[in-house]
C-alpha cells in the first residue's frame, strides 16, 4: 500500500535509471493483476471457445437479444433505461460518434464543442468536413452562456460532450450547468452528443444528458476506459426509435457489425457480475494513482479527479509543452502536450498524463518523481538531471 505521505525523493537521475521506460500517454484503465479477477475474465474465454464456430460468422446487426439484455443492464447502471428500438451496440465509440455526426450534420455545418476536448471529435470533424466552433470552459467545463452566445452567431447543429472525468481535463459538468446547457438547445434546436466514457468509474456521477434530455440526446457509452480499449465496443441510444433507423443503417454500412466474439464476452461478463468486478478494480486502482499524484506532483502545478486515471499538469513559468515533453522522452517517460486537444486558438502550456494501462504503481511513483523534479525547476536545470 502507497503511504499517502510524500515519499523521500532521490535525485532525478537515479530515478529515471531505476524505473526505465513509463508511458503516460496512453490514456487506458489500470488492468487488473488480482488473480482472482483474472482468472475469472479468462474463463469467460474458455466458455466461449466452447460455441467458437457460430462467433466467427455474420451476425445480425446491433447483438443478440441476449447482448441486447446485457447493453441495457449495463446503461441502468448508470440510469438510462431507453427501449430496445432506441439502442444499438457498436463496434467502439469512436465509430459510434462518427455516424452520429454523419447523421446530424453535413459538410459545412457547425458542431460545437469543449475549447480542450477528446482529439477523435477533431479527427472525425475533418474528415466529414464539419466545422467545428470551440466553447470556453472552467474547471467545471463548458459555460452555457458561451454556448447560448454561439447558438446565435453560428446556428450549430449539435455540440458535442464529454462531461464526466472530461479527457483531458478532468472536468465534471455539474447537475445546474447540464440542465442550463439542456435549455440553451432546446430554445436553439441543438442536438447533444454525450460521450459518457467514464460513466461507470465515477460511483456518484451527476445525471447524464440522456437521463435529463433523452430526446434531444445521442448518448455514447463505450467500454474501453471501463473495462478495456480491446473490446472495440460501445452502447449507443437515440433520441427516438425514428433516429435510430437511420443511424444503424449509417453503421451497418460503414462497419458491418460488431465483433460477435468481443459483443459476447462483454455480454457474458456483464451478466454474471465480472464486468462490475473490473469497474471496482478500475475505481479502487484509479484512486490509488491519484493519492500517489497528489503526493509527488507540486501543489497548483494540476488537475484531477480522485476517480479519473488521467491528469491535466498546467506547466510553471519557463516550461513550454514541447520542452517538457522532450525531457520526458529523454528519460523514458511519455506524456502529450496540449496541441492534440485544442480546438481553436494557442494551445495552452499544459500536458497530460494518464496514470493507467499496463504500468505499476511502482513505475507510476517513480516516474512522478522525475517528473515533480521538473515542475519544481527550470528548463534549464531539468536537462541537468534528466
Amino acid at each position: 500500500m502507497i503511504d499517502p505521505a510524500r515519499p523521500p525523493r532521490s535525485s532525478g537521475a537515479a530515478a529515471a535509471r531505476r524505473i526505465g521506460p513509463v508511458d503516460f500517454t496512453m490514456n487506458l484503465p489500470p488492468e487488473p493483476d488480482a488473480p482472482a479477477l483474472q482468472a475469472r475474465m479468462q474463463a469467460a474465454f474458455v466458455d466461449l471457445s466452447g460455441d467458437l464456430t457460430s462467433l466467427l460468422r455474420y451476425q445480425g446487426f446491433g447483438g443478440t437479444e441476449e447482448d441486447k439484455e446485457a447493453a441495457l443492464r449495463w446503461l441502468k447502471g448508470r440510469g438510462i433505461v431507453p427501449p430496445r428500438e432506441r439502442l444499438l451496440i457498436c463496434p467502439g465509440a469512436h465509430s459510434a460518434l462518427f455516424s452520429i455526426l454523419g447523421q446530424v450534420a453535413q459538410a459545412g455545418d457547425t458542431i460545437c464543442a469543449e475549447r480542450i476536448t477528446y482529439p477523435g471529435i477533431r479527427a472525425l470533424a475533418a474528415h466529414l468536413r464539419l466545422r467545428l466552433v470551440d466553447l470556453p470552459m472552467d474547471r467545471f467545463g463548458v459555460d452555457p452562456d458561451a454556448f447560448a452566445a454561439a447558438c446565435t452567431k453560428v446556428a450549430p447543429k449539435a455540440i458535442y460532450l464529454n462531461p464526466l472525468l472530461q479527457n483531458p481535463t478532468t472536468a465534471t459538468l455539474p447537475r445546474a450547468r447540464r440542465e442550463a446547457i439542456i435549455a440553451v438547445a432546446r430554445r436553439y434546436a441543438v442536438t447533444i452528443i454525450e460521450d459518457d466514457a467514464y460513466a461507470r468509474i465515477c460511483p456518484t456521477p451527476p445525471p447524464s444528458f440522456a437521463e435529463l434530455a433523452p430526446e434531444i440526446t445521442y448518448y455514447v457509452a463505450g467500454l474501453a476506459k471501463c473495462l478495456g480499449a480491446g473490446l472495440r465496443l460501445a452502447f449507443l441510444v437515440a433520441p427516438s426509435a425514428r433516429s435510430a433507423l437511420p443511424l444503424g443503417g449509417a453503421l451497418r454500412a460503414a462497419t458491418v457489425m460488431a465483433s460477435p466474439i468481443a459483443t459476447a464476452l462483454a455480454t457474458r461478463w456483464i451478466m454474471d457480475g465480472t464486468a462490475e468486478a473490473i469497474v471496482q478494480f478500475v475505481r479502487e486502482e484509479s484512486a490509488a494513482r491519484q493519492r500517489i499524484a497528489a503526493a509527488m506532483l507540486p501543489a497548483g502545478t494540476y488537475t484531477a479527479d480522485p476517480h479519473a486515471f488521467h491528469v491535466w499538469i498546467t506547466l510553471p513559468e519557463g516550461w513550454t509543452r514541447s520542452a517538457f515533453a522532450s525531457q520526458g522522452r529523454s528519460a523514458g517517460l511519455g506524456v502529450i502536450g496540449s496541441d492534440p486537444f485544442c480546438i481553436a486558438g494557442t494551445p495552452p502550456e499544459a500536458v497530460r498524463l494518464c496514470l493507467g494501462g499496463p504500468s505499476t504503481r511502482q513505475q507510476i511513483t517513480h516516474g512522478l518523481e522525475v517528473l515533480a523534479h521538473a515542475l519544481e525547476g527550470s528548463p534549464a536545470l531539468a536537462s541537468a538531471y534528466i
